[in-house]
């Protein structure tokens, strides 16, 4: 008997390694992202651009409120800021709606949308928790290729969510 158990612990510390790369990897706990326009994180997810480690957790970009970075100073996605990736730039029209899937919807203080480090809107929840997917429609006041910066302020944290939109504004 004492044959058999050490038979079948031998197989099973040689089978994990195997089982570890055919199963697919499981997300982290989640927040939110935008997914329409495509974000950074979400053309990462999609496989239309590579980007490490994000392509498998795009909901997680979350960080300290006030920073002013596509990856909101994160260290685990640096490619989120990196300027020489093959980002997608969406064609919208100036007045556009960004679409936020939340898988954690925590209480929130504020959404913010940034052109050019100018701060174009700003959605006042009061503490509120929101749905899991929450839409604004935001007048971009700008043309040509921009790259938005989208920030989901948390009420009861010092944290806050991060996307950038990639976007050709007609």
């Amino acid at each position: 008997m004492h044959a058999k158990r050490k038979l079948a612990l031998v197989l099973g510390a040689a089978m994990a390694p195997l089982i570890m790369f055919v199963l697919p990897p499981s997300p982290a706990s989640a927040h939110g992202y935008i997914n329409s326009p495509p974000s950074r994180q979400a053309q990462c997810y999609e496989g239309t651009v590579e980007c490490g480690q994000i392509k498998y957790e795009p909901w997680s970009v979350e960080a300290p409120k006030g920073s002013m970075s596509c990856n909101g100073g994160n260290p685990r996605f640096p490619d989120l800021n990196d300027n020489s990736k093959p980002w997608r730039a969406t064609p919208v029209s100036r007045t556009t709606q960004f679409h936020w899937l939340l898988q954690a919807n925590h209480a929130t203080s504020t959404w913010q949308y940034y052109v050019s480090g100018r701060k174009v809107a700003e959605f006042n929840d009061g503490g509120a928790q929101p749905p899991t997917s929450v839409t604004h429609t935001v007048d971009l006041q700008a043309s040509g290729r921009q790259t938005v910066l989208a920030v989901w302020n948390i009420a009861d944290t010092p944290n806050a969510f991060y996307a950038c939109i990639d976007l050709n504004i007609q």
